[in-house]
C-alpha cells in the first residue's frame, strides 16, 4: 500500500510539474509534453525484485528511487591473468556475489553493473598482467573518465549516494581521484560520491583473519598461483565451473595451498561466510561514509 501510495505521488508530482513547465514555457512542444507524460506514467506490470540496474527496467528503477533506494554501488573488477585454473574475469566473479550482499546489509542500494576493464599494467611494452594472454588493461585516464560518466549517469537517475567499490589493488587511485573530483564538482548539489576503501584495503585482510580466527580454515602451503583459497570460494558461490572445479577433481588438483576444495557444497558455504563478512564491514563503511558527507 505505501509502495503503492509513493508511485502515485510520484506520477502527480511529475504531472503537476509537466503543467508548470509548460505553463511558464509556452514553446515547450508536443513531444516535450509526451517525454513527461511518459516520465510519470505507471507501470503496467508488477515489478521485479534484483539489486543489479542491468536487471530492472527504467520503470522499475524510477519507482525504487522514489521509494528510498537512493545509494547506488559501482564495483570494480577487472581482466587479468590468475593462474592455471581461475578464469580471467575473477575478480568479476567475486563481486556477482559480494555487491548484491553489500546492497542487501544496507537496504537501501542497488548495484550498477560491474566495471570490469580497469588499469592491470602497460599495454606497449606489457608490464604487470599484461604479459600474459587475455588480460585488458585501461590507461588510468581512461580508466577514470569511464568511472566519471557512470557516477554522473547515475546521479542525472536520482541517486544521491554514489559509491565506488573495488575488488583489485590497482582500481583504488582512480575511484579515489574521481570520487574527489565529482564532489568538488556537484558540492552545490545533493549527490555525494564516495570511495570506499575498506572493501579492499582492510577488507581482503580482515576477511582471511575471519576465515582463519573463526572458520579454523587456513593455508598449509604455497602453490605459486595467483590463487588462494579466499579467492577460490568467494568465486565457487558465484559459479564453480569459474575455478574448473570439476577439471580440478579430474586431474586429482582439487586443492588450492593445501586447503580440498571438496566436497564442494563446503567450499561453497566457506565463501558464502566470506561474502557476508566482507559485505557487513562494507556496509558499516559505507554508512559511515554517508552519515560524514551530511
Amino acid at each position: 500500500m505505501l509502495h503503492r501510495f509513493l508511485i502515485s505521488a510520484l506520477t502527480g508530482s511529475l504531472a503537476c510539474f509537466a503543467a508548470a513547465v509548460h505553463a511558464q514555457d509556452p514553446t515547450q512542444t508536443p513531444a516535450d509534453e509526451l517525454l513527461a507524460a511518459k516520465l510519470g506514467s505507471e507501470r503496467p506490470i508488477a515489478a521485479r525484485q534484483s539489486y543489479w540496474l542491468e536487471e530492472l527496467t527504467w520503470m522499475e528503477i524510477r519507482d525504487l528511487v522514489a521509494s528510498g533506494h537512493t545509494t547506488v554501488i559501482i564495483p570494480t573488477g577487472g581482466i587479468e591473468e590468475n593462474g592455471p585454473f581461475l578464469a580471467t574475469g575473477k575478480h568479476n566473479v567475486i563481486l556477482e556475489g559480494s555487491c548484491p550482499a553489500i546492497a542487501s546489509q544496507l537496504r537501501n542500494a542497488l548495484c550498477a553493473p560491474i566495471v570490469k576493464f580497469v588499469p592491470e599494467g602497460r599495454i606497449d611494452p606489457p608490464t604487470g598482467a599484461m604479459r600474459f594472454p587475455g588480460t585488458i588493461s585501461l590507461s588510468a585516464s581512461t580508466y577514470e573518465a569511464l568511472l566519471t560518466d557512470i557516477a554522473s549517469s547515475l546521479r542525472q537517475s536520482g541517486f544521491t549516494d554514489i559509491v565506488m567499490i573495488g575488488d583489485s589493488g590497482g582500481n583504488q587511485r582512480g575511484m579515489k581521484n574521481v570520487a574527489a573530483t565529482l564532489n568538488a564538482r556537484f558540492a552545490d548539489t545533493p549527490s555525494r560520491f564516495h570511495f570506499i576503501e575498506a572493501f579492499y584495503n582492510p577488507g581482503w585482510e580482515a576477511t582471511e583473519n575471519y576465515t582463519r580466527d573463526v572458520l579454523g580454515v587456513d593455508e598449509t602451503q604455497k602453490d605459486g598461483h595467483h590463487d588462494d583459497i579466499w579467492v577460490t570460494a568467494m568465486m565457487m558461490v558465484t559459479d564453480p565451473t569459474q575455478v574448473r572445479f570439476d577439471e580440478r577433481v579430474a586431474a586429482g588438483l582439487a586443492s588450492i595451498n593445501g586447503v580440498p576444495l571438496t566436497p564442494l557444497r563446503d567450499v561453497v558455504s566457506l565463501g558464502e561466510r566470506m561474502i557476508a563478512f566482507r559485505a557487513r564491514m562494507t556496509a558499516d563503511a559505507i554508512r559511515e561514509a554517508i552519515e560524514s558527507a551530511r
